[in-house]
């Protein structure tokens, strides 16, 4: 398979210093990571995301999907962390999609909701 759709069920945050890391011949300098986990919901399979959120002065490598380890990476300016996890703490379902076809197409999405949705809960 090489795009799958798996519902995101749980996620981890791990700040780091600064990780240098080589990830397919690239060298990275990691601040943070924010590790997704879920299922796809017709087979039950595990999947996993790991999102990588890098150092201003990183380089970016494409998004990875290693099909046979059913987990994909994601590399995002550090500046983005915190809003990738409130997305992450405030909305659901959740769903990673990985895509072995088009890598540039990788991503995380809700589902379409209802236009001042947040504001309702609140009442």
């Amino acid at each position: 398979m090489t795009s799958v759709v798996f519902e995101i069920k749980q996620y981890m945050v791990i700040w780091r210093q600064l990780e240098q890391r080589e990830i397919h011949g690239t060298t990275v300098a990691i601040r943070g990571i924010v590790r997704c986990s879920g299922v796809e919901p017709k087979s039950g399979e595990p999947y996993a995301l790991d999102v990588m959120f890098l150092a201003p002065d990183s380089a970016f490598p494409a998004p990875i999907f290693e099909v046979e380890n059913k987990k994909g990476y994601l590399f995002m300016p550090i500046s983005d962390l915190s809003a990738f996890v409130d997305i992450l703490r405030n909305e659901s379902p959740i769903y990673g999609h990985l895509r072995g076809d088009r890598p540039d197409w990788m991503s995380v999405t809700t589902t379409q909701e209802p236009v001042g949705e947040g504001e309702h809960r609140a009442n």
